[in-house]
């Protein structure tokens, strides 16, 4: 058996606006920026290739609790990831995944409802970090060519929910949930039971192609294996370097991961392409030591303070964090030193395993 690893990345960090702004009274105090307690919210993050090897990947706008009690909410622009012809570019082509309420044809299911999603990273007014992310997924492959957008949906994850609460060292909280599971086998799509706790949901030989062009791969006998699992450790979330873990972190989030197997028109294996995808990742941590105020509700996904814009410092997976100087990142709003919204993108690569013709 013998691998080949075809490449070409481009490295993108594009500014975007958050929805709302706001600064916690004067009278109170920030927490440390590099330390204290802090919480993170993503809605959707895409890794082509394997563990452990270099690849690409798309990073939806990470959400980050501010310094000061308030939260960070992911703006309603944010309707699918790619978003436009850029992050088309980043992450193939052919996949596509909506992310609540559609505006270009409806990828759901007869049954399930548009809606809007809920992605927010707070700093309660007890100074305890919590995360939350909440919508309904739909997974397309395009490259089937169905006539309408949900007749390309493989899979969708109703009513998904995943929540982080960091109230103390002791006392820390991470739940993924989902209301229905749809997946498309034997030509439709179906509700299929989801495990529960750690265990996960595995499908073979479903009518998934790569999530990119590759030459002479054939629909009708390109199929590729799925398995859906809870996100149990910080490291099987797809992050930026600035999205940081503590002392103590809670994680939760859905992840999914798709092997292809390529073949030609013919049956005979061209190359296995992974592709990995993070669903609602959210994290919180607090450091040694770290005990809530007094004078509020602990925990919770709703800070008591109006919303404040907040940003991971720039970083790419695989590659260390440009440097932006003593204070680059900072941008004064005012009391507080706040910080303005990102994303971060990297052109996805096709990282596949090539196989000897004829191999299974």
């Amino acid at each position: 058996m013998t691998r080949s690893v075809t490449k070409a990345a481009v490295l993108t960090a594009v500014l975007f606006p958050l929805v709302g702004a706001g600064v916690a009274g004067a009278q109170s105090q920030a927490v440390d920026e590099k330390t204290g307690p802090v919480s993170f919210a993503n809605i959707a993050s895409v890794r082509i290739g394997s563990e452990g090897q270099k690849g690409g990947a798309l990073i939806t706008e990470t959400q980050r609790s501010p310094l000061l009690p308030g939260q960070s909410k992911l703006g309603t622009d944010r309707v699918s990831v790619p978003k436009d012809d850029g992050e088309r570019a980043t992450f193939g082509g052919h996949y596509q995944i909506d992310l609540g309420r559609y505006s270009n044809g409806n990828p759901y299911p007869a049954g399930v409802a548009s809606r809007d999603h809920n992605v927010v990273a707070a700093l309660q007014a007890t100074t305890v970090p919590t995360a939350v992310a909440e919508t309904t997924y739909a997974l397309r492959d395009t490259w089937q060519g169905g006539a309408k957008p949900v007749d390309d949906t493989v899979l969708v994850l109703e009513g998904a929910k995943t929540a982080v609460d960091c109230t103390g060292p002791v006392k820390l909280t991470g739940t993924s949930s989902v209301t229905r599971l749809w997946v498309r086998q034997d030509g439709g799509l179906g509700i299929v039971p989801m495990p529960g706790g750690n265990a996960g949901l595995e499908l073979k030989n479903l009518r998934l192609g790569p999530p990119g062009d590759i030459t002479n791969a054939g629909k009708d006998t390109t199929l590729s294996d799925l398995r859906l699992t809870r996100v149990g450790a910080f490291d099987q979330l797809i992050r930026q370097d600035g999205w940081r873990g503590g002392d103590y972190t809670a994680v939760a989030g859905w992840r999914v991961e798709i092997t292809t197997h390529v073949k030609d028109a013919a049956g005979a294996a061209l190359q296995d392409v992974r592709t990995t995808i993070v669903l609602g990742g959210v994290s919180c941590s607090v450091p040694k030591g770290f005990v809530a105020k007094a004078g509020g509700t602990a925990g919770g996904t709703n800070a008591s303070q109006a919303a404040v814009p907040t940003q991971v410092p720039a970083g790419y997976l695989g590659a260390a964090a440009p440097d932006t100087g003593s204070d680059g990142s900072r941008v004064p709003l005012g009391i507080g030193l706040l910080f303005g919204g990102v994303f971060f993108g990297a052109v996805a690569l096709l990282l596949g395993r090539r196989r000897k013709s004829g191999t299974d």
